[in-house]
């Protein structure tokens, strides 16, 4: 079995992984109105669309791919303005989500999360920035995840706040753009390298 099978393989399990969580998650935030899980609800379905995109990019040429890693990175924003947006409507209604369904959904989505980053680190140096931004995305999930956790922990029994939802959200926000700029330097670097 070829490398590129390999990746295929590995990035379109991630992206049925992905994908199932995210109606898991995207319905819980709404019946709780939690802005972390919602930024990371849509983040889960991003992900499933990175990595289908991946798995059809494989066999494209060099400047192709990098020109999609561009693409990517700018995909790898859009959880970041969803959940500014969702944090700025919750101003309007202030309630903290409830903490039990928060803590637990955070636990499901990071099982997930590392599930798919563990498949992914066998496979990020294949194929330049496109196994990049899918490895780097499910590593950085996780790490949201672990903030979400946190955030249902400390309503529960620290902050009765919307504020711990809204900080997590915004950080969840600020890492996906931080990823979108490494995407994008990677996917830069490469079609520099493709076009010598």
């Amino acid at each position: 079995m070829d490398a590129t099978t390999i990746v295929r393989r590995a990035v379109l399990v991630v992206a049925a992984l992905n994908l199932g969580y995210f109606g898991i998650e995207f319905a819980v935030a709404l019946a709780i109105g939690s802005v972390s899980l919602f930024a990371d609800s849509v983040d889960f379905l991003e992900d499933a669309s990175v990595n289908i995109l991946i798995a059809l990019a494989l066999r494209w040429s060099a400047p192709q791919r990098a020109l999609l890693g561009k693409a990517l990175a700018l995909i790898l924003l859009a959880p970041a303005v969803a959940g500014l947006w969702t944090a700025g409507e919750k101003f309007f209604t202030p309630i903290a989500p409830a903490p039990l369904p928060l803590t637990v959904t955070g636990l499901g989505a990071l099982i997930v999360n590392l599930g798919c980053a563990l498949i992914l680190a066998r496979v990020r140096d294949h194929q330049g920035s496109l196994t990049r931004a899918a490895f780097l995305s499910a590593r950085n999930d996780a790490f949201a995840n672990i903030a979400i956790i946190a955030v249902g922990l400390v309503t529960a029994f620290v902050w009765p706040s919307i504020w711990p939802d809204l900080i997590v959200g915004f950080g969840i926000a600020l890492m996906n753009a931080d990823a979108a700029r490494e995407v994008w330097e990677a996917a830069h670097e490469e079609q520099k390298t493709a076009k010598a």
